[in-house]
Order: structure tokens, then C-alpha cells, then sequence
């Protein structure tokens, strides 16, 4: 979930300014509280998908996790992410807490790889979605 987020520009904007590298790599932060009870799939090729404001708009390869000490005394996992934020064919998404493993069939599409509805801007998409016609 990308608490607070607008859309996808408001996403990257906020996340350039956390980028750092790490072993010659530029790579972006996340953090939350738990580790994943399965980290090896996620990093073996798999991503975050971002839900912004009730949709899956975008995904986000993770390249591994760390866990870090917060400030005060509180244990955090820090996920390590390839910068690069990949639209998605929107998909509804109920809030949730918590890790949610998804299937590669059940995945969102990239948009890139939509097809002919991929040539529609996203918030038309959505619009058609919510409205049952796409």
C-alpha cells in the first residue's frame, strides 16, 4: 500500500529522493514491519506491486531485505528495490495488511505488455474497470 501517495508521478518523486547505492547499484528503499515469511521467492525475480489509492498501478522488482534497528529500539524490515517502477494494468485492491503472495497468472499485467487496451491512458482503464466495461 503507498500510504499517502496520489499517483504513480507522485510515487517516483517521492522515492528519488531516497535512492542510494549499494555494492555499485542504485537501488530505493521500502520498509515495513515484518520480513516476508517467504523472502527467497520475492528476490528470486519477484516484485512489490504498489496499490495507489484502491488499485494496483505499478510494480517494483525487490532485490533483497535487511533488517534494521529504528530509533527507537524497534526492529524494521527494509526491502531493497531496482528503482525502476513498471506500470501495471490497474486492478482494484481492498486495503490489507500484511504480505500478499501473488501468483504470476494472478499478477497485473505491465501495461506495456497490455496489448490494445495498453494504448489507453491508466485512469481511463480504471474508469472503464470500475464501471465493468474493460
Amino acid at each position: 500500500m503507498a500510504v499517502g501517495i496520489g499517483d504513480l508521478d507522485h510515487l517516483i518523486e517521492v522515492q528519488k529522493g531516497r535512492h542510494f547505492v549499494r555494492d555499485g547499484r542504485t537501488v530505493v528503499p521500502g520498509y515495513t514491519r515484518r520480513k516476508p515469511r517467504r523472502p527467497d521467492e520475492v528476490t528470486d525475480g519477484g516484485s512489490m506491486y504498489w496499490v495507489i489509492k484502491g488499485q494496483v498501478r505499478c510494480r517494483q522488482r525487490v532485490l533483497d531485505f535487511e533488517l534494521v534497528d529504528g530509533e527507537e529500539g524497534e526492529t524494521w524490515c527494509r526491502i531493497i528495490m531496482d528503482p525502476e517502477l513498471i506500470p501495471t494494468m490497474p486492478v482494484a485492491k481492498k486495503p490489507f495488511q500484511g504480505w500478499r503472495y501473488l501468483e504470476p497468472s494472478a499478477a497485473p499485467r505491465d501495461l506495456d505488455d497490455a496489448g490494445p487496451d495498453g494504448e489507453l491512458p491508466p485512469h481511463i482503464l480504471a474508469e472503464l474497470r470500475e464501471l465493468g466495461l474493460a
